[in-house]
């Protein structure tokens, strides 16, 4: 159930939504499909993606420039006017992205091969370094543009903006978002 973005949800809301799913925020023909490793609770109680408070996804999309002001995770099918999406390589929520299992990430790599094969994104963007080796068995893959494609969609992968990824500052992660940005503007 979708919310608005003042909506807070308990701590039984919370409990809730686990193993819920999240709506796809997908069209045709996309610059860059955004692809998290899966949603978290807060995700699910209020049915938008990257919707915990402290979650860096939607600061690092307007430092990069990707779009045009700081958007509100209930405000995410504006993105599909610039051409942006989102998708999850899991659809099921958790309360931590490690308790998906390898086997699902890798279920869940094929899944997302073939959303992409059917949508045709210019850039699949997956946010998470660890479940982009684990889904697509690519286990030396670093931070950037990969040499793989799927079809004809670039694929680069970008660190996981989730505030547990202590390795990444906001203004590091917005960086690294930035350079996907200016690449597709140059293509």
């Amino acid at each position: 159930m979708a919310h608005s973005g003042a909506y807070r949800p308990t701590p039984a809301d919370l409990a809730a939504a686990k193993d819920r799913t999240v709506p796809d925020v997908l069209a045709p023909g996309l610059r860059v499909l955004f692809c998290g490793i899966n949603p978290g609770l807060w995700s699910g109680a209020t049915g938008h993606h990257f919707a915990r408070p402290g979650n860096r996804f939607w600061p690092a999309l307007s430092r990069s420039g990707f779009t045009p002001r700081l958007f509100r995770p209930d405000e995410e099918k504006e993105l599909l006017a610039l051409g942006l999406g989102i998708t999850n390589v899991v659809a099921r929520t958790t309360a931590k992205a490690d308790e998906l299992t390898s086997q699902e990430l890798r279920d869940g790599g094929r899944a997302l091969a073939e959303r992409v094969r059917n949508s045709h994104p210019r850039v699949l963007a997956v946010l998470g370094l660890g479940a982009y080796r684990t889904a697509f068995g690519r286990p030396r893959t670093t931070v950037g543009r990969q040499s793989d494609t799927l079809g004809a969609t670039d694929i680069w992968v970008l660190p996981n903006p989730s505030g547990l990824n202590a390795h990444y500052t906001l203004d590091a992660l917005a960086a690294e978002f930035r350079k996907l940005r200016e690449a597709t503007e140059s293509e």
